[in-house]
């Protein structure tokens, strides 16, 4: 079983409290928007970290973390980016990204909206943690935590760090 904390829209801001909910977390994923790279570098520091790099971000961040990250855990398929749309309104670039090989797992960032779905037509589960940041529109900064275990992906936990401010 591999446990994962999972953040996104961090804009260069690390709320204390995200050690505290990823402190038995097995890695740390960042969907985007950084804002900083000692964003990437603390929580290695802290966890093995994959992440990918947002609209924000710049070159140091790039030169870090790709546009698109995809990889195995675990028997999962696991597909991430900054900008990807939701299910049936896919951007283009992640819309050509899964149909070449769908994941079990699609995950972006980008809306600060925090949203769990199933996606029928690609057979995948889209995830998007929302924003753990300051800067956005959102009310209250989120993370999601969950678990992989073979090919399953189980024991979601949406999990609030407090308003935005």
């Amino acid at each position: 079983m591999t446990k994962i904390g999972l953040l996104s829209d961090t804009h260069g801001y690390l709320d204390p409290k995200i050690y505290k909910y990823f402190a038995e977390v097995d890695e740390i994923w960042h969907a985007g928007d950084v804002g900083d790279v000692s964003v990437i570098d603390e929580l290695k520091e802290f966890k093995p970290v994959r992440g990918v790099y947002g609209n924000i971000d710049s070159s140091d961040v790039r030169l870090e973390l790709p546009e698109f990250q995809r990889f195995k855990c675990e028997d999962v398929n696991v597909l991430m980016t900054h900008i990807g749309g939701k299910p049936g309104k896919y951007v283009p670039r992640a819309h050509d990204e899964i149909s070449k090989n769908p994941p079990k797992l699609f995950i972006c960032g980008h809306s600060h909206i925090l949203l769990v779905k199933n996606d029928p037509r690609y057979n995948m589960l889209w995830m998007n943690p929302g924003a753990c940041g300051f800067k956005g529109f959102h009310q209250v900064k989120t993370l999601l935590r969950f678990s992989i275990s073979g090919d399953q992906i189980h024991d979601l936990e949406v999990i609030e760090l407090g308003k935005r401010i």
